[in-house]
Formats: C-alpha cells, structure tokens, sequence
C-alpha cells in the first residue's frame, strides 16, 4: 500500500485536468462494478508540499485533495460533497482507493442539515454515505490597511474566510478580542490599543476557519528609510525640495513630520500643470551609510526573493485625488517619468530601471477618486518595481541591495508626475491641474511574505 500511496502523490498535478479515464467505459459500468458494495474505512489528505504527504484526517478543507480508502470504488458515477456533486478523475479510481479534490463551489455553512459533513458516493444500484467534516479553505490575508498604526487607530486585515475571528495576537503578544467582523469573512477590524512595544512582526488571528497570519510587516520599522523624524537623512539640491518644505502631520495623530506630495506653496501657487513634475524628495545619497540597504539584512536575509519584499508608506488623502502619479524611485538616476516610461516598465537585465508609480484613482480602467479618511499604508511588492518584473530572472533582495549599491545615485526618492496614464492607443487619461495635499510618511521595506497556517503541527508554515 505505500508504494500505492506514493503513486497517488506523484499524480495530485494531474487530478483536476480533464482526463479520459484509464479504465475503459465497459469495464468501469459493467453489471459487477456497480452492484459491488461501497465501503469507506479510511480519508487521507493528500498534499505533495506537506511534511506528512499522504495523512489519515478526520476533516479536510475546500481546495484540498483527499484520498478515500476503503473497497468497491470501481464503478462509482457520482461523489457528493455536502450535497454537491463533485467532480472526479475515473483515472484516479481503484477499487480499493479514489482521489477527489474538493470544490470550492461546495456549500459549507448554507449546507442543507441532512447533508452537511458527509461525503456520500454513488453507483447505479448501491450507494454509501460517510461523515466527514468539510471546512472552508484556510484563512488567508491579503492587506492590512494601516502597518503602523498610533493608539486609538483602526486596523483593517483584508483576505478570504477569516469569519468570526474572536481573537488577534499582535506581534509583542499583545490580545485584542474586541473585533469587528464582515459576515463574509472577507475583513475583520480593531483598535490599535496604547501600551504595544515596537516589536515588529505578524498579525495572527483565530476564527471560524482556523488560523490566519500577516505577513511579518505590523509595527515593523526595523526595515525604514526616512521617516522624516530622524530615521533616515534627508538630501537636498537644486532639483528637490527642501527640508523646510516638510509638514507636520495634519491629523495631529503623534506621526510628526511628514512629506507632502508637493509643498503647500506649491499647492498656493496654482499647484503642476498637465504634462510637468513637481521637484524630488529623496534620501541623502552616496555619502550616507544609511543608504546602504544591507543594513536590513538582519530583518530581510539577502537570499529572499523580492516577491517577499514590499516598499511600504503611510498616506493620508484628505480631497478627492484624479490626476497625478506618485512614482518613487530606488536611485536617482531616472531620465523619463511616469506612468509607462522606461524606469518603471523595462524588466531587461539592464542596471537601472528602478521605479515604480502609484496611481490609486485609477482602478480597472477608470478614474475612480482616491481620497482616505485617515492614515492608510500602501504595499508595493518589489516585484513590481522597474527591472524586478523579471519574474524569470530569480531577483533576490541582495540583487535591490547591490544594484544600490552599484549605482551613481544611491539617494531613494519620491516624485509627484502630472503626466497623462496612457493604457493604450484608444485609451489615454489626460492629466489635469494637480492642486492639492497628498500626505506620506514613514518610507519603508518590509517582508512580506505570505502565509497559510497549516492545520498540523509537524508541517512548516
């Protein structure tokens, strides 16, 4: 039976293609496949990546494979999961043993009562049916609204099933339990309460699914850049903005300083016409150690690969924002700008195509006005940014590092680019007057690794 087992784990890449049955149709319908009795003894999870690949269990989630075991599966025409009829490969099917993949169209809470946790399978002229708890897929994240948040603020954790969570652990071990949560489990909230340390790290929460985890990125700032309060230098020049130019937080939430798209004297003045850019604001650059990224190795180690690593800032939008991109750059090198130019789009092995833009009112197409009613973090994985789109070339966070350190102008800098968004010939979004405050704070690289919560403790997250 184990070199059976092992079989079965070898084919779970096959199981959901539409294969025609290795068993041919006579011998799989005939008279004897279909009166022979079903019996399930035994339910295996099946999972190639697991540290136990083939795991007697006693429930199994939607998405999952699972592996019935028992006799009298030959012959089988339908497998129904809490009432849905579920597809199976007949190239998967002994009579001793069948595999099938759990649908995530399967009904688990709006289940009928007489059909819910049971797996129920059926020939022309006998059928059986087995108790088994079928679960919703693991809880997953996939946003937190604000990574950095003062006292008294609401985080927000986006994602899929994270139902009824009743309890969040924040990374210095600090409990939160009083929750608010979307009855279709795709966010819960809570208040940032007083008194949390500066460890940095997950969010974990516990709900009706299971376990759910961030990535490491809540309250870190192991990984800033500037926060315009000190951590980090500030560079000036002719072509950037001057220190003077930063404001304090409009909100009074204790952020201090921060670093406005363009200054308000800029926004007095009639703001950036179509077509122009504001001046840079940018870290200070080849004589500063701090420039030198490998400082966070000790929080990103040098072989991560960059789609586990994000640029974070905190944002605060008071009006109605529809013209106008943000683009931040890992070097000053930049020789076009904005939404499409070269240091933003060109993923060729070449050095420095760097940059990336943020253009938040522009959503599937259309314009869709951005504005937020408080500080929000924004998440940028480096693989977006400039060359490292190259998903093919295997980018790892030492790669960002050394062509930092490679490069002429190792100052990072953000500039606020009144071009048009041109998606296409036929589709070009023209810029208009920017005149407004468009707030940041705390630039930042963070990991952000993404992480499902196994239901077994021997297995690795």
């Amino acid at each position: 039976m184990k070199n059976v087992k092992y079989l079965w784990v070898a084919c779970l890449g096959l199981l959901s293609l539409g294969f025609t049955a290795c068993n041919s149709d006579d011998d799989y319908f005939s008279k004897d496949a279909q009166k022979k009795t079903i019996v399930v003894n035994k339910i295996y999870l099946e999972d190639a990546d697991a540290t136990v690949t083939d795991r007697e269990v006693t429930f199994a989630r939607l998405g999952q494979i699972i592996r019935i075991e028992g006799s009298g599966f030959y012959g089988v025409r339908h497998v129904y999961v809490n009432g849905y009829d579920t597809y199976f490969n007949r190239s998967y099917v002994s009579d001793v043993s069948m595999m099938v993949q759990l649908d995530s169209d399967t009904p688990i809470s709006d289940a009928d009562d007489d059909v819910r946790n049971t797996i129920r399978l059926t020939k022309d002229n006998t059928e059986t049916v087995y108790e088994f708890e079928i679960r919703a897929a693991s809880p997953t994240v996939t946003n937190i609204s604000n990574t950095l948040p003062m006292a008294g603020e609401t985080v927000t954790v986006s994602g899929t099933n994270l139902h009824e969570t009743y309890l969040v652990v924040l990374p210095d071990g600090t409990e939160v339990t009083d929750i608010t949560n979307d009855e279709d489990g795709e966010w819960y909230s809570f208040v940032m309460p007083s008194g949390v340390s500066s460890t940095g790290g997950s969010i974990i929460s516990y709900g009706a699914n299971g376990t759910a985890q961030t990535p490491a990125c809540f309250n870190e700032s192991g990984g800033m850049i500037i926060d315009f309060d000190g951590n980090g230098d500030f560079g000036a020049w002719t072509a950037t903005y001057q220190e003077e130019d930063l404001t304090t937080d409009p909100l009074n939430t204790g952020r201090g300083t921060v670093c406005p798209a363009i200054p308000q004297s800029v926004v007095d003045e009639g703001g950036i016409s179509s077509g122009a850019h504001g001046n840079g604001w940018f870290t200070a650059g080849n004589d500063s150690e701090l420039d030198d990224w490998s400082r966070f190795y000790s929080l990103i180690p040098s072989d991560t690969p960059v789609e586990e690593v994000a640029f974070q800032f905190d944002v605060y939008v008071p009006d109605a924002w529809t013209t106008g991109v943000l683009e931040f750059t890992f070097q000053n090198n930049l020789s076009t700008y904005g939404y499409g130019s070269t240091e933003t789009t060109n993923t060729t092995n070449i050095a420095y195509p760097t940059a990336v833009v943020w253009v938040p009112w522009l959503v599937d197409n259309e314009v869709v006005p951005y504005s937020t009613t408080g500080w929000q973090t924004i998440t940028i994985p480096v693989s977006s940014v400039g060359k490292y789109q190259d998903a093919d070339a295997g980018y790892t966070f030492a790669d960002v590092v050394n062509d930092r350190n490679n490069g002429s102008y190792r100052n990072f800098g953000m500039f606020l680019v009144n071009s048009d968004v041109t998606i296409s010939d036929d589709l070009v979004f023209e810029a208009t007057q920017f005149c407004q405050m468009v707030y940041t704070d705390n630039w930042r690289i963070v990991p952000y690794k993404s992480y499902v919560v196994s239901d077994f403790d021997d297995d690795e997250e």
